[in-house]
């Protein structure tokens, strides 16, 4: 047996300001399938990730929302990990890079490349939100590229052409925080001096450490000319500060990949793992990030440049994948196909998702097509019809028959050395993360496996009491092919191989799925796997679109104060009151600061409002009518300011904000307010 490797693999790190969705799994899924299959190869692999928890977003996030950015990447954290733990991602350790271990490397690598001539600094020209009275990061300017003319793009980079440049280079730039047009101010930044590293990088990218087309990509970089790196960023920011530097802080793409250190430092001190065995420059471990195609260049450029700067080593890989499309199309919030992986697994098993996107995947950086109605009937073709009932069909006559024990001899050895054969093969694909290739080999040998049952016929043996041996002997056969498939796929459907190995009562690792189980007593069968049914699916969309998409024409048939539409339309007249029971309610007018969706509610909006003197959180039950809530965020409405608190399962409704809804109560929309409304206002 050969040598254990040590590997250390990370995924991207999720940014702390949204829900994980369906093309975040396709990376965790991918990566925990490679993960699992080394561990079955008897590898020590440790598998780490983290939320990217700074920068402008989240602070501006947690401002509108009323908290401090802490408690929101707090809350963030909890709701991805739970994600991930639902698609049976199996993480070693989940941290964040707000912590003090990814505080002490930025630091630490930061002064390494410092002393080593390696930052320098300089006066710039910035842009400046003259309303907010901040500077601007490039992500929250927009404008026209200097280069394409592409309208809408952001601050650094061009979406349409690909070219980076500065945000001043912009045409007609706008804040994309107040809306208003920038000016340009001077500050003194920090820069990393990327071009001092281009030798190295040039012989980096072509080693082998990236994928081909990745290493021609980054090319063009190479081709176009590197540049310095601009690290810091002025405050107000949320993030670590730099070392000596007060007002000056990380930019947060500086300490995001460091991320993956600190995560790992956090491991190995619950853990007692030697840290330096995995990072120090001679290291003979083995580094692998599994990233997205869209983070490429700060992963293949300034990520190994910053290691090599300060005296660590460099990944021994980068594996970038492409971006997720389902039925052929990007995904759409309006069509319900932006899925949430919370919403999924509401809906659906994760195993479904985790054999397709394995199905699917190569080594290569192709996007990925989920194509629901494939995605129904391949799982249900494959892991139902061929795996499972391999199994299934079997099984009954083992335990009936012969109480549950399996034939002492092979039934058939030349086939069975056969399936056995593949395994050099099935690895070499898992390795090479081609996993599609993986599954093709498997379901070939699946689909062997089901003709030898189906030639033997095991039912009509059955029916001869002088060919008994012979009807345990095929029986088994069937069991040993159906053990040995669901250890080749144990990587991708884990779940499913648990329950299988309690079927079998075996454990199923690489290297004993070539010794069958001979005169072994197995379980009573049960049931293994559930048909994925199209209703399922379309109960998934729906969903999707209740939570993503504005029902547009509810917003006009619930303005109850429009002209066109008497009040006597909408609802019966309620019980007459007299004006001392109105006079109890205070309506207040109230700004909306904040809006969001609640992830785990169907209905329920949550606001941050504005009374004039105080801050309110309100949750409003008007999901449905709107698809963006985040641009109600300036609108005006009428509260309830005297309603007593009222504790919900996701926090305290601090009043009710007044609604219309439709004749048949279906939709709920907000009421207008007049133009000339002030927050605070008495309503009367």
């Amino acid at each position: 047996m050969s040598k254990s490797r040590q590997i250390l693999v990370t995924c991207a790190l999720p940014y702390a300001n949204g829900p994980i969705h369906l093309g975040h799994m396709l990376e965790h899924i991918q990566a925990d399938i490679w993960v699992r299959f080394q561990r079955m190869r008897g590898n020590e692999v440790y598998f780490v990730c983290a939320d990217d928890a700074h920068g402008t977003p989240i602070m501006l996030k947690a401002d509108q929302m009323g908290i401090s950015p802490e408690q929101l990447i707090a809350d963030v954290q909890q709701s991805h990990m739970a994600d991930f733990a639902g698609f049976n991602i199996s993480f070693d350790n989940y941290h964040s890079t707000h912590s003090e271990e990814n505080r002490v490397f930025s630091e630490k690598i930061y002064r390494q490349l410092k002393a080593n001539g390696f930052i320098k600094s300089r006066i710039i020209s910035q842009l400046f939100d003259p309303e907010k009275n901040m500077f601007l990061p490039d992500r929250f300017v927009k404008g026209t590229c200097p280069k394409c003319k592409a309208e809408d793009q952001y601050g650094d980079n061009c979406e349409v052409c690909s070219s980076t440049y500065s945000p001043t280079e912009l045409i007609n730039p706008r804040s994309a925080v107040s809306g208003a047009t920038p000016v340009v101010k001077e500050s003194e930044h920090f820069f990393f001096d990327l071009p001092s590293f281009e030798s190295m990088l040039k012989a980096w990218n072509r080693s082998g450490a990236l994928q081909p087309e990745v290493a021609n990509k980054m090319q063009e970089w190479f081709d176009a000319g590197l540049q310095q790196w601009d690290i810091s960023r002025d405050a107000p920011y949320f993030g670590f500060e730099i070392p000596d530097a007060p007002g000056k802080y990380f930019y947060v793409w500086l300490d995001a990949p460091i991320g993956y250190m600190a995560s790992f430092k956090n491991l190995c001190e619950k853990r007692g793992l030697n840290f330096d065995t995995f990072w120090q420059q001679d290291s003979d471990a083995e580094l692998y990030h599994f990233i997205g195609k869209d983070i490429m260049y700060f992963h293949s450029l300034f990520w190994p440049a910053m290691l090599e700067g300060a005296g660590y080593r460099k990944p021994t890989n980068i594996f970038a994948h492409g971006y997720v499309t389902v039925n052929g199309e990007k995904m759409s919030k309006s069509r319900g196909t932006f899925i949430q992986a919370a919403t999924y697994l509401k809906h659906l098993d994760p195993e479904y998702l985790r054999y397709y996107y394995a199905a699917k995947l190569s080594g290569r950086i192709d996007d990925l097509d989920l194509n629901l109605d494939d995605f129904v009937q391949r799982v249900n073709t494959d892991v139902v019809n061929k795996l499972v009932n391999l199994a299934s069909r079997n099984a009954g006559f083992i335990q009936k028959r012969f109480d549950g024990k399996l034939a002492a001899h092979i039934e058939d050895n030349a086939l069975w050395q056969e399936f056995t054969a593949q395994a050099d093969m099935i690895a070499s694909y898992y390795e090479s993360r081609e996993y599609g290739k993986a599954i093709r080999e498997i379901m070939a040998l699946c689909d062997k496996a089901n003709k030898y049952v189906d030639d033997k016929a095991p039912w009509v043996i059955a029916k001869d009491a002088e060919r008994e041996a012979e009807l345990q002997a095929v029986c088994s056969m069937g069991i040993q092919f159906f053990r040995i498939l669901m250890g080749y796929l144990k990587p991708v459907l884990p779940k499913l191989a648990e329950r299988a190995e309690a079927f079998l009562q075996t454990e199923l690792t690489w290297d004993n799925l070539a010794s069958p189980l001979l005169n072994h007593q197995i379980a009573p069968f049960k049931a293994l796997f559930t048909r994925l049914e199209i209703k399922q699916i379309e109960a998934m969309v729906e969903a999707s679109k209740q939570e993503n998409a504005a029902v547009k024409s509810a917003v006009q048939n619930t303005q109850v104060l429009a002209t066109d539409v008497a009040v006597g339309d909408i609802e019966p007249i309620a019980e007459t009151i007299s004006i001392d029971d109105f006079a109890k309610i205070d309506l207040r007018v109230a700004k909306v600061i904040h809006c969001e969706a609640v992830p785990e509610s169907k209905k329920l909006l949550k606001f941050s409002l504005d009374l004039g003197n105080e801050t309110r959180q309100i949750f409003s039950g008007i999901k449905a009518a709107y698809d963006k809530p985040e641009e109600l965020v300036g609108r005006f409405v009428i509260v309830v300011a005297n309603l007593a608190p009222r504790k919900m399962k996701f926090g305290v409704s601090e009043g009710m904000i007044l609604t219309g809804a439709t004749a048949d109560d279906s939709v709920l929309a907000l009421l207008s307010v007049d133009s000339h409304a002030l927050a605070g206002m008495k309503v009367s």
